[in-house]
């Protein structure tokens, strides 16, 4: 159809686990697993190490048309905590701590969270990207 298409992906690194989970954030612990079944196996894994558990968020964001094909990344560094905190978000959001910040992503807002972001990193530079190619 020759459209432009936005798309994005996105994935945690841990670096204490090489990391891990990295493209298979989604289903860390397995193909029918949940968030909360993902959240156990990290911090189980983690438990062999000494805090901090340094980790970040990273997006990939791209842009593509016939013409063009353009890509950004998002990184949002912080660490995982052993305890699960806060009711919002999903994910690893309740046992993520973004670098100075004393709330967990589950604890903010979700317009905070969309504020500071990988995607919003992500987009946010991809944005930039566009408009100096003059294609917004």
């Amino acid at each position: 159809y020759k459209l432009p298409t936005i798309a994005d992906d996105s994935g945690l690194s841990i670096e204490q686990l090489n990391g891990q989970p990295g493209v298979i954030t989604a289903r860390y612990a397995g193909e029918d697993c949940t968030f909360d079944d993902n959240n156990k196996k990290v911090l189980k894994e983690l438990s062999r190490f000494k805090e901090p558990h340094l980790a970040k968020f990273i997006c990939c964001a791209v842009y593509f048309d016939v013409k063009n094909n353009f890509s950004s990344l998002g990184e949002f560094p912080g660490e995982i905590i052993n305890e699960f905190r806060g009711q919002n978000g999903f994910g690893y959001d309740p046992i993520f701590l973004p670098a100075g910040f004393n709330k967990t992503l589950a604890e903010l807002t979700t317009d905070e969270k969309n504020r500071i972001s990988h995607r919003a990193r992500a987009f946010n530079k991809l944005k930039e990207i566009l408009s100096a190619e003059e294609l917004i």
